[in-house]
C-alpha cells in the first residue's frame, strides 16, 4: 500500500461551492446579520423539505436538543429515556433542564433504541423519549411514537445524522413530536455551526422560539417592523440565535441535499458490496426506511483477527484513512460515572463499542477515494486475519 504518502482522508467534511460563498457575501453586505429575514427563509424552506408545519433555527445541534427538552417541560422531577450509543449532547440536554437521564439499550443489528428496553426503563416519572437516528438510519419511530402517545410522553427525535432520510415513505422531521437537526460541517448540509427543531405543534414551536431568544416573546426584527421598543421576558431562555449569513449558507446548501444524500447512498452501497468477505459486520439497514448515511460504521470481528481495535484504528490512520469511533457510550464518560451510572449495565451498546470503527464517507469523495478506502480496509483486515 502506498497511501502513507497520500493526504489523510477524513471521515467527513463539508462541501462549499461558489454559490454558497456568494449567498453568504450577499448577506454580509445587507442590513441584517442576525434575527433578519434569512432566518425565516431557512425555516420555511426547511419545513417544506421535511414536511413539518414549523421549523425553528438555532445556533447548533446541541441548542436544538436543549430547546426541545425545554419545550417538552423537562424539569427536576422528570425522567427521559435516552440510548447510550450517541454523542453526549443527546443526554446532556436532559441534564441542562435538571432532569434525570435513564439509559435504555439499543438493538444489536441496527444499534437503534430498543422499544422493549424503553418500556422496561419507564417509570411514573418518565416524560419523554429521545430516539437517535444512529448513522443516518431513522429509529423505530412509529413504535416509539405509539408508546409515547399512549403514556402521554413526548417523542424527541435526535436526527442530527438523518437529514434527508425517510421512514416508511415519510421524511425524517415530520414524524416525532419534535425532531432536532445539526448543521455541523460533517453533516448532510452545513451552516458552520447551526441546528433546527421541527414540529407540527404550534405551542411547542412558540416555546422553542422564545427559548432561543432569552425567553423573550418577540425578537428585534418584529419590534422594528412594529416601531416598538417594548418586550417581555416571559421565561428563562438562552441566546441560541443563529445568524442570517449562516442561514444564507444553509439555504444554498439545501438545494444540493438530494444530490448529496444520493452520493452518500452510492458510496455506502459500494462499501457494502466490497466488504462482504471481510471480518466485519456493517450496521443492519431496515427495509422500511432509507438512511441518509451520515456515517458508515463497521464492527470488526475481533475474534477473527490477531489485533485489537486500537491496533486496527492506528494502522488505518497510518495508511491515510481518518477513521473515527462513534461512539463511546454516554454512560462511560466521567460526568455520568460520577452521577452513578455504571459500566456493565447496557451490554449491547458496550459490546458494540469495543468493535466500532467509522470509515470516510462524504459527498465530495471521488470514486478513487472510495476505492482507496476499500483497498486499505481490505488490506489491513486481511493482514491481521488469524
Amino acid at each position: 500500500m502506498n497511501s502513507k504518502m497520500e493526504k489523510m482522508l477524513p471521515y467527513g467534511r463539508q462541501w462549499i461551492d461558489d454559490a454558497d460563498v456568494d449567498a453568504v457575501v450577499d448577506v454580509l453586505h445587507s442590513d441584517w446579520l442576525t434575527t433578519g429575514p434569512k432566518v425565516a427563509e431557512l425555516e420555511a424552506e426547511f419545513s417544506r423539505v421535511v414536511g413539518a408545519k414549523h421549523a425553528v433555527a438555532v445556533c447548533n445541534g446541541t441548542a436544538a436538543l436543549h430547546a426541545a427538552a425545554y419545550a417538552a417541560a423537562i424539569g427536576p422531577e422528570s425522567e427521559v429515556i435516552v440510548p447510550p450509543m450517541t454523542f453526549a449532547a443527546s443526554a446532556n440536554c436532559v441534564r441542562y433542564q435538571n432532569g434525570t437521564v435513564v439509559f435504555a439499550d439499543v438493538r444489536p443489528g441496527t444499534l437503534l433504541l430498543d422499544s422493549q428496553k424503553v418500556l422496561e426503563a419507564a417509570t411514573d416519572r418518565t416524560r419523554a423519549v429521545i430516539a437517535v437516528d444512529y448513522t443516518g438510519q431513522p429509529a423505530d419511530l412509529d413504535e416509539l411514537r405509539a408508546i409515547a402517545d399512549e403514556r402521554g410522553w413526548l417523542l424527541i427525535e435526535d436526527a442530527a445524522h438523518a437529514l434527508g432520510a425517510t421512514y416508511r415513505g415519510r421524511p425524517v422531521g415530520s414524524i416525532a413530536h419534535m425532531t432536532t437537526f445539526s448543521f455541523h460541517p460533517v453533516k448532510q448540509i452545513t451552516t458552520g455551526e447551526g441546528g433546527m427543531v421541527t414540529t407540527d405543534d404550534a405551542e411547542l414551536a412558540s416555546r422553542l422560539r422564545s427559548f432561543r431568544n432569552h425567553g423573550i416573546t418577540s425578537d428585534h426584527r418584529q419590534r422594528e417592523k412594529q416601531g416598538s421598543w417594548f418586550y417581555e421576558m416571559a421565561d428563562l431562555g438562552y441566546n441560541y440565535r443563529i445568524t442570517d449569513f449562516q442561514c444564507a449558507l444553509g439555504l444554498s446548501q439545501l438545494r444540493r441535499l438530494s444530490e448529496w444524500v444520493s452520493r452518500r447512498r452510492a458510496i455506502a452501497a459500494r462499501y457494502d458490496e466490497a466488504f462482504r468477505a471481510l471480518p466485519l459486520d456493517a450496521i443492519l439497514m431496515e427495509k422500511d426506511r432509507e438512511s441518509s448515511w451520515h456515517l458508515y460504521v463497521i464492527r470488526i470481528r475481533l475474534e477473527q483477527l490477531r489485533a485489537d481495535r486500537a491496533t486496527i484504528f492506528r494502522t488505518l490512520r497510518e495508511e491515510g484513512l481518518g477513521v473515527n469511533v462513534h461512539y463511546i457510550p454516554v454512560h462511560y464518560h466521567p460526568y455520568y460515572q460520577r452521577l452513578g451510572y455504571r459500566k456493565g449495565s447496557l451490554p449491547v451498546s458496550e459490546a458494540a463499542y469495543e468493535r466500532l470503527l467509522t470509515l470516510p464517507l462524504f459527498p465530495k469523495m471521488t470514486d478513487g477515494d472510495v476505492s482507496r478506502v476499500i483497498d486499505v480496509v481490505s488490506a489491513v483486515l486481511n493482514r491481521f486475519r488469524k
